[in-house]
């Protein structure tokens, strides 16, 4: 049996089947024929099967259901069923688009880069012409610039994986996932195409179980980072940079989304003492960026943080 050039896997969890099926319909428009994809549909235990829905597909797609485990587990069962070269991560309320998400297939043909790394858009508009930067190793891209976590973001050689899968029961997974499969690959492609179509969520109400599911988000995001924190030590020196570099962002936006989802001054300070207690705070005084450059500087001070307090703005709704 031939091998697919790219296994796509699409998570699926209550999405209605038509919104499903346009995202499905994106990839079959692809410029790719159907002996160089896969479809893999991971349904993470809806309330009802969108198989009978999805039956119009024939032998296109491989539908699997499981019992609800989250994305993460549902992204590792598509893994584990996959044959292609490539894997390409999609969320089933999502689509890639034709042109932009065709040039990046071009790359993945030439047969040079474990990743091609491409871009998000909320228009359907589709752009005619790309910049792509070439990068020796996805550690340089790292050490060099900053990268977007989310794992839908990219097209990735299988074999660059090894043992590494996503972390179950955890939110920010894609956070811990990319930095360490960047840290795989030898040969990485970023272009400005606009790929992937990232539809807008509904807001939802704030609730008392809104504000359990965001303090999980950020004890969740504190995790990832004290764990890629503790990886850092052990690797050599480039890849250790590369990977200090994204811990300093991932902090900083820990500290960012602690103002701006508790507004709370007293659970700010005692997170606070718990990075300085893991040597993660105060920040690392590095030109990454020059939004990095202004928070580290006001963080280091009472003053500073009683500035962010006021002018990080206040979360009403959830997206």
């Amino acid at each position: 049996m031939n091998q697919p050039l790219i296994s796509f896997i699409i998570a699926d969890y209550n999405l209605p089947c038509e919104m499903l099926c346009e995202c499905i319909d994106s990839i079959l428009a692809l410029p790719l024929s159907s002996l160089e994809r896969e479809i893999i549909v991971v349904d993470d235990g809806s309330e009802s099967s969108a198989l009978n829905g999805l039956a119009k597909y024939g032998e296109e797609l491989i539908y699997i259901r499981q019992a609800h485990q989250g994305l993460s587990a549902a992204r590792n069962t598509g893994i584990q069923m996959s044959r292609g070269k490539y894997l390409q991560f999609v969320d089933g309320d999502d689509r890639l688009i034709c042109s932009p998400y065709g040039h990046c297939i071009d790359i993945i043909k030439s047969g040079k880069y474990d990743m091609v790394v491409f871009d998000f858009t909320k228009s359907a508009l589709e752009d005619k012409a790309f910049t792509d930067r070439h990068h020796q190793s996805g550690s340089e891209y790292m050490r060099l610039y900053n990268i977007r976590g989310t794992a839908c973001g990219y097209i990735f050689k299988k074999s660059c994986l090894g043992d590494l899968r996503f972390t179950t029961g955890i939110y920010h997974e894609d956070e811990e996932f990319t930095p360490l499969l960047l840290l795989r690959t030898e040969k990485t492609c970023v272009t400005d195409a606009k790929a992937y179509f990232y539809r807008q969520r509904q807001d939802s109400i704030i609730t008392d179980t809104y504000i359990r599911k965001r303090i999980k988000r950020l004890n969740d995001l504190k995790s990832v980072i004290i764990r890629l924190n503790i990886i850092a030590d052990k690797l050599p020196a480039n890849d250790k940079t590369a990977l200090q570099r994204r811990v300093a962002q991932l902090t900083m936006d820990y500290i960012y989304q602690m103002i701006l989802l508790t507004r709370s001054r007293n659970y700010l300070n005692k997170r606070i003492e718990e990075l300085r207690e893991l040597g993660l705070f105060p920040l690392p005084d590095k030109g990454y960026t020059t939004k990095y450059k202004w928070f580290c500087r006001l963080s280091k001070s009472r003053a500073g943080l009683n500035i962010l307090m006021q002018t990080i703005p206040l979360l009403k709704k959830e997206r």
